[in-house]
């Protein structure tokens, strides 16, 4: 029994004999980004403001939105979409489009969602999220607005060419 446990003792020293030079090769300095580019990020934002989205504002749309929404911007967002969580300080309160740091067009949106939007929105490009279901998203993200700000309300069966802010 003492054998095993000296072994023991023995085999774990050795590892961390092995490992404590590693530790200096990951030091924290190493995994500090630099601040991006303001210029480089207002040309992207220039770049998605014209972006349209193929995906009418409808009630499907914006019922499939919802599903997504709860799945993956609730922790941030809240339920409400009003972001009143202590664990993310700087989530947007999506219910206040005049709060939006990154744009309020539809194509604005869509790249604060799919690319992220500075250090506190990461990029959702990597998720389960695929295809038309970013434009989902960004319809139900739109009909949080006050009624006023919202776009007109499409029929589910509307093409893109028909929808118009």
């Amino acid at each position: 029994m003492r054998i095993r446990l000296r072994m023991r003792l023995v085999l774990l020293t050795m590892c961390l004999g092995l490992i404590a030079p590693l530790r200096g090769a990951f030091a924290q300095d190493d995994l500090k980004t630099e601040a991006p580019d303001p210029a480089a990020i207002k040309a992207e934002q220039i770049k998605f403001q014209k972006v349209k989205s193929p995906v009418p504002f409808s009630n499907k749309s914006i019922a499939r939105g919802k599903m997504i929404y709860r799945r993956f911007c609730t922790e941030c967002h809240g339920v409400n979409g009003k972001a009143q969580i202590d664990v993310v300080a700087n989530a947007t309160n999506l219910t206040e489009p005049s709060k939006y740091l990154h744009g309020t067009t539809e194509g604005e949106i869509y790249h604060s969602i799919h690319d992220g939007a500075g250090v506190d929105m990461p990029p959702f490009k990597v998720q389960s999220i695929k295809g038309n279901d970013f434009w989902n998203l960004v319809n139900f993200v739109r009909s949080l607005w006050p009624e006023d700000k919202r776009p007109a309300l499409q029929p589910d069966d509307a093409k893109p060419d028909d929808a118009a802010d």
